[in-house]
Order: C-alpha cells, then structure tokens, then sequence
C-alpha cells in the first residue's frame, strides 16, 4: 500500500507539473507549427531520468522507495517517454543493438499507428 501511495503522490505531482509546463511552453510558442510543448516535457523528463539513474547508479543514494516515487511516480505522471528513453539507453548499454533499435522502431510505428486505429475506431458511426 505505502508503493501505491508513493506513485499516486508522485504520479500527480509529475502530472500538474507536465500541464502548467506545456501549457507556459505553448503559451511561448502559439504560432509554431511544432508541438512544442511536448516535445519540451519529452525531452526535460528524459534529462531528468538520466540525471537521477546516473546519481542513482554512481552514488547509491536512491532507496527503492525513492525510485518509485521518482522514476514511476513523478517522472511518470510528467512524461512515459523518460521511461522508454531510459530503457532503450539501457539495452544499448547492454550491447543489445538490435533490440534498443527494435524498441524504437516499433514503439513508434507501432504507438502511431495504434493511436491512428484507436481514432478510426472511436470514430465510427453506431
């Protein structure tokens, strides 16, 4: 339960905090074409895990409890993509080539054209 409650406290502080971001990067950039403000929240969720998984992994300062407040909770309330940025660089890490590459390659195919079907599907006529 004290898990749960770690991520929902977390999950909705990253949550606010990607709104009134993207919402301040929007406001600065209304006449792009580019999404602007979830590109900014992409990438600052992205140096942010990499920052906290490289003070986590040099110094041991992260308990368990820490990282799923940070990683799961806030970082995932504010942006997934730090997640899948995160875990992609890991199996590069790991020599896994093919699979980090398989990993983007198909999260974003396949997360774009699942989204396009979910569209086409809700907007079907009863």
């Amino acid at each position: 339960m004290k898990a749960l409650l770690l991520v929902a406290i977390g999950g909705a502080f990253g949550s606010v905090t990607r709104f009134k971001l993207s919402e301040y990067v929007v406001l600065h950039t209304a006449d792009w074409r580019f999404p602007a403000g979830t590109f900014a929240v992409n990438v600052l969720g992205c140096l942010l895990a990499g920052l906290l998984a490289g003070l986590a992994e040099r110094h041991a300062i992260v308990s368990p409890q820490t990282q799923l407040l940070l990683f799961v909770g806030v970082l995932g309330g504010f942006t997934t993509f730090s997640a899948f940025g995160l875990e992609t660089v890991i199996l590069f890490r790991r020599g896994e080539l093919l699979v980090a590459a398989a990993n983007i390659a198909s999260s974003v195919v396949v997360g774009v054209a699942a989204l396009w079907l979910g569209m086409k599907l809700g907007s079907l006529k009863t």
